[in-house]
């Protein structure tokens, strides 16, 4: 029995069938070749555009009084500067895949700059975010936000389904989603960078920043090591540049005008991430069942608004494309989405949920998955149900 509660995409990526989905040739046979060139000039235009909002969004916040009063005023800043300041993040994002410019150069200052001043490891998230690339929606290889599995084999799958699908059923649903949203939206990044928390079993417990023991090294092979502790001395030197504004204009000035927005960057970041990889009736894949164009086509376009995309260089809505090509920068993914979209209509997947209810629904129902064998092929199904049955089952 299935205990699946279907989202907008309703059912769709439980359907879709291994000759639906097209090669990479058929894919890139799609789309003009021009759209897989990048081009500096327009990068940094998108980069000017987001430096410009920030600005003005920084200068806003400069007349605003940093008293205890003005605290509410000051939540809301941090809401506004978070917002538009994730723009940095997206374009730094385009660095590391190599989708911003072609001096390789420029483009790696571009984004060691801004990924650091983000306190993001640029080096060290390059390298991982590659694998979550390569082996998209995969139980055992895949990289983030990797489900637990119900009955899993400690070895090759995340154990701890069944406990999970207890633990959800005992405190409630309401309560569950909550406490779900809080753990991914306010810790979520910094345990993943520190943990390598929702990773797969295959990389153990790793760290952006120590890629040694007493962590994992399996991240980090050859020349990544010392890419990694590169990337360190960035945050470090940012580090010591929020130190010095505490002591030069107080902590309280520092919170509202940095930590503040920063902690909103990193919702919208799990935000994005959850939602593009995790949805209640798209399954996760076995080995045997995995390839990299289908896990690639088990990404997820969902609409964020014009306002939104325009901020966030429409990250949220053509991250299919983004998944089977990275190096295509975001000014042509939104067009090629428009081509795939027709193309592939069996496997394309667009969710119309608002992203309210798609977080409220994904926080809720996927708790843990179950293995279920398709034509000799293992996928696994989220479980989510809050019932007697559901768990005998």
């Amino acid at each position: 029995m299935r205990n699946i509660k279907f989202s907008g995409l309703k059912g769709k990526a439980l359907v879709i069938r291994e000759d639906d989905i097209p090669s990479i040739k058929e894919f890139k046979d799609v789309i003009p070749k021009h759209y897989f060139k990048c081009n500096t000039k327009t990068s940094l235009r998108y980069l000017l555009q987001s430096a410009l909002i920030q600005f003005l969004v920084v200068a806003t916040g400069l007349s605003i009084p940093f008293t205890p009063k003005m605290i509410p005023i000051w939540i809301i800043y941090s809401l506004i500067s978070g917002t538009t300041a994730m723009g940095f993040w997206v374009i730094a994002h385009e660095c590391g895949h190599g989708a911003f410019s072609k001096n390789k150069t420029l483009e790696t200052i571009t984004g060691y700059l801004l990924h650091s001043l983000l306190l993001v490891p640029y080096f060290s998230w390059q390298r991982s975010h590659a694998v979550h690339h390569r082996f998209t929606n995969n139980v055992t290889n895949g990289e983030t936000h990797v489900p637990l599995v119900i009955d899993g084999n400690e070895f090759t799958e995340k154990g701890g389904g069944d406990k999970e699908l207890h633990f959800s059923n005992s405190i409630g649903k309401k309560n569950y989603g909550i406490l779900q949203l809080i753990l991914h939206l306010i810790f979520g990044w910094p345990a993943y960078l520190l943990t390598g928390s929702t990773g797969g079993v295959k990389y153990g417990t790793s760290n952006h920043f120590w890629p040694i023991k007493p962590f994992s090294k399996a991240l980090w092979p050859s020349i990544w090591a010392k890419k990694v502790w590169i990337s360190d001395i960035g945050v470090v030197l940012t580090l010591l540049g929020i130190f010095y504004f505490v002591l030069k204009y107080g902590l309280f000035a520092v919170i509202a005008m940095y930590i503040g927005p920063l902690l909103v960057v990193n919702s919208w970041l799990v935000v994005y991430t959850w939602l593009h990889h995790t949805d209640s009736d798209v399954p996760h894949l076995s080995n045997k069942g995995f390839s990299f164009m289908k896990g690639a086509f088990l990404s997820i376009d969902r609409p964020y608004g014009k306002i939104l995309n325009f901020l966030h260089h429409n990250i949220g809505s053509s991250h299919v494309v983004h998944h089977v090509c990275p190096t295509i920068p975001h000014y042509q993914a939104k067009k090629a989405t428009v081509l795939i979209k027709k193309a592939f209509k069996k496997v394309y997947l667009f969710n119309p949920d608002p992203i309210p209810k798609a977080l409220w629904n994904i926080a809720c129902n996927c708790v843990a998955v179950k293995s279920e064998m398709k034509e000799g092929k293992g996928r696994y199904i989220w479980q989510a149900s809050y019932n007697k049955r559901a768990l005998k089952t």
